[in-house]
């Protein structure tokens, strides 16, 4: 069973930086293609980049530009470098296998961008 712990969360201004980390356990990791995804109250949750096993990266256009996926398979750790964070960044952050199929999710991480 996978299991996902995301870290690295917290209070931000704009146009401030956050490196998001997410281990993942239960899984042969570097076979496995990650992606994040973030949610706010209300709402569904939402894709916003992904990082193949190969790695190769894909943004969704909202991210791209400001947000940077890596990973560390000796670590079993997917990464996200957030720069010039925006209000609408505000959300919980969750990270997952893709697909993830009949995967739990994580706590998540709760990232605030306020003044």
């Amino acid at each position: 069973q996978v299991k996902l712990v995301e870290s690295g969360g917290g209070l931000v201004q704009p146009g401030g930086s956050l490196r998001l980390s997410c281990v993942a356990s239960g899984t042969i990791f570097s076979r496995d293609d990650m992606g994040w995804y973030r949610q706010v109250p209300g709402k569904q949750r939402e894709f916003i980049t992904r990082i193949s096993a190969s790695g190769f990266t894909v943004y969704d256009k909202s991210v791209k530009g400001r947000f940077t996926i890596s990973r560390d398979n000796a670590k079993d750790t997917v990464y996200l470098q957030m720069n010039n964070l925006k209000p609408e960044d505000t959300a919980v952050y969750y990270c997952n296998t893709i697909p993830y199929g009949a995967n739990s999710w994580g706590p998540g991480t709760q990232v605030t961008v306020s003044s």
